[in-house]
């Protein structure tokens, strides 16, 4: 399964995420799925995560973010609550001004489909402690 991820399962793992590296921990890919010509107002990419990567708390200004897993493992959590482990075929809602994060499990790639409104804000990256507590709590579930 983990090489199905890092290869790309559904859709192509993309190229290295440099545009957004600055707010992740580790290496991400990101492959848009939609042209900006489409004149739709949300964002589609599908972004690959390495084992241990993830990205910073942040928080979708007049919008929202919807996430459809499509491979490996993964974490999200909310803040003030506990870590929940993402595997293929949930999905996640974020609601507008929620603060989250999200990404791989320390021993799994994981890949998903992000459809985001608004303005993401980006804010402090998940500390290494935060991100060890979440994957002891996701993998209890």
């Amino acid at each position: 399964m983990n090489e199905e991820v890092k290869n790309g399962i559904i859709f192509d793992r993309g190229p290295k995420n440099d545009a957004y590296a600055q707010y992740f921990t580790g290496q991400s890919y990101l492959q848009g799925l939609i042209s900006p010509e489409a004149e739709v107002n949300v964002g589609v990419g599908n972004v690959t995560f390495e084992p241990g990567c993830r990205n910073n708390w942040h928080i979708h200004q007049d919008g929202y973010q919807l996430l459809l897993v499509t491979g490996g493992m993964g974490l999200y959590q909310e803040e003030g609550k506990p870590a929940r482990l993402l595997q293929p075929g949930d999905v996640v809602m974020t609601h507008d001004g929620v603060k989250h994060w999200h990404g791989a499990t320390d021993d799994s790639w994981f890949s998903h489909v992000a459809i985001t409104d608004g303005t993401p804000e980006w804010l402090e990256a998940v500390s290494d402690e935060q991100y060890s507590q979440a994957n002891n709590e996701g993998k209890r579930d």
